[in-house]
Order: C-alpha cells, then sequence, then structure tokens
C-alpha cells in the first residue's frame, strides 16, 4: 500500500517541502531556480498520482487522507517561507493570508462533515484556483533572479507571480464561500 506508486508520489511531495525551502532561504539566483524547479515537479506529482491511483484501482484511504495534507503543507510551508524572506513583491502577501485562511476553512469542514458521512468535492473552479496558486508560487520561488540566470533580465517573473496569486486569491474567495454555503447546508444551527 505505502509502496504503490500513487502514494510514494504523495509521499515524495511532502519529503521535497524542506528541500524547496531549503533551496529558497538559501537566496541565490541558482537556488531560487533550484527551488522553482523541486516545486513544480511536486506540483505535477499532485497531478499524477490521483491520476494514476485511479487508473490503476490503487484508490487508498491512506491516500485520500494524504494528497490533501500534502497539497497544503506543500504550499503554506513555501508562501511562509516566501513572507517570511520577504519575496512576497506587489502586496502578495494579502492573497496568500487568503490562501491559507480558506485551506484551514475547508480543511475543517472537511473533518466535521466526514463524521456527519457528508462530502465536500472538488469544484472544477477550486481546480483552476490550484493551477493559479500553484504557478504563482513557482513564479514567487523563481523570482527575478531566475530570468536574469536564464539571459531574461527583462522578464518580471515575481510580478507574474504576484499578479497570479492575487487571481488565485480570487478565485479562493470564490470557492471557499461556494464551499462554506454547501457545507452549512450539513451543520444544524439550533
Amino acid at each position: 500500500m505505502l509502496t504503490d506508486l500513487p502514494n510514494v508520489l504523495t509521499i515524495s511531495r511532502i519529503v521535497a517541502i524542506p528541500i524547496v525551502v531549503l533551496f529558497a532561504a538559501w537566496g541565490s539566483p541558482q537556488t531560487d531556480a533550484l527551488a522553482c524547479l523541486l516545486f513544480i515537479l511536486a506540483g505535477v506529482t499532485d497531478y499524477f498520482d490521483g491520476k494514476l491511483a485511479r487508473s490503476r484501482h490503487q484508490m487508498s484511504d491512506f491516500g485520500r487522507m494524504f494528497d490533501s495534507i500534502a497539497d497544503k503543507l506543500l504550499v503554506g510551508a513555501c508562501l511562509m517561507v516566501l513572507a517570511g524572506l520577504g519575496h512576497m513583491p506587489y502586496f502578495s502577501l494579502w492573497p496568500a493570508i487568503v490562501i491559507l485562511c480558506r485551506e484551514i476553512l475547508v480543511s475543517g469542514m472537511r473533518e466535521y462533515l466526514a463524521e456527519r458521512r457528508a462530502s465536500l468535492p472538488v469544484t472544477r473552479l477550486a481546480k483552476w484556483k490550484t493551477g493559479f496558486q500553484m504557478t504563482a508560487i513557482g513564479f514567487l520561488l523563481a523570482g527575478d533572479g531566475t530570468g536574469m540566470l536564464l539571459g531574461m533580465p527583462w522578464l518580471p517573473v515575481a510580478l507574474i507571480g504576484a499578479v497570479l496569486l492575487w487571481i488565485a486569491a480570487g478565485l479562493t474567495l470564490i470557492t471557499g464561500w461556494d464551499y462554506l454555503t454547501t457545507g452549512l447546508r450539513h451543520v444544524n444551527l439550533s
């Protein structure tokens, strides 16, 4: 079970977190590029672990639980290291806060609803949110130094990351509201 490829991919995403954080904290254009590359690879495993689990009929409780945890740990750790290092340009700390708050809200609701045998399925818009969010974090990890490293000093890598993070935050608010209203239907308010 733990050695099934989908679960190995999920675990690899968790193992990648301290390495991405270390590369980002190192602070050179080369290590920023490596942090971005490793983050992208970790993000790709998120796509493939579920797809492989379904196609190989290797879906497991471990995978269902840790897939979501790995995603939230990866995103949360990267947003925190970016904020801690002061790499959140163009007021992008605010959308990062919105994203983290929504993740905590949805996780809490899913836990509560699981006790009531209700689910909070992932919506198509939430998948778009994740795509924008992951792309934004990749650009923010890369930073402007990576543009220079690639011979494109004119490329506003950090600005692109910040804009994408603001878009992700907008989608985060919409999907968070949708999830909240769906979840509240299962709550007895009396």
